[in-house]
């Protein structure tokens, strides 16, 4: 895996490998790629520890570091993952929350690494582009929920 000349990067407590495994066993291209060891003794690990992980979610590039609890993952940052239909939404979601993720509101959940996810569906990214009323409506069903609903959605842009 090449280098990019902007590559993501996620801070970790300690877990980088086994998020970028989980993140390219769930998402279509997405990989792991070079895992780099500590090479000396650091204040959050020993040498020989992972300290570097490049992995591809989604086709983006990331670099995972594993650099201790000192800073927290915040939704700030999150990526966004857009779906096609209920069943890609529900597979993505069903994924991050049932591996010790929890969920959020409006599309949004967690990993249990802490990193935020939106997981949202095309229909609703094109009601909202499309403006006045549709948006209006599609916006106002979706506050209300945590998963987004592909029918609701839908139906709230019919009126």
């Amino acid at each position: 895996m090449a280098t990019a000349k902007n590559t993501i990067c996620v801070w970790y407590d300690k877990d980088a490998e086994a998020a970028a495994r989980f993140y390219a066993a769930t998402f279509p291209d997405s990989a792991v790629g070079a895992i780099w060891r500590a090479p000396a003794d650091f204040p959050s690990g020993k040498k020989g520890d992972v300290l570097v992980v490049e992995f591809t979610v989604a086709g983006v590039p990331c670099v995972g570091l594993n650099g201790g609890p000192a800073f927290k993952q915040t939704e700030a940052f999150s990526f966004q993952i857009a779906t096609d239909d209920q069943a890609e939404t529900d597979r993505y979601w069903n994924a991050i929350v049932g591996n010790g993720g929890r969920e959020s509101a409006c599309g949004w959940c967690k990993d249990k690494w802490g990193v935020s996810w939106q997981i949202t569906p095309r229909v609703l990214t094109e009601a909202m582009a499309a403006g006045g009323d549709e948006a209006r409506r599609a916006f106002e069903a979706m506050m209300g929920m945590t998963k987004i609903d592909v029918a609701a959605i839908e139906a709230a842009r019919r009126g």
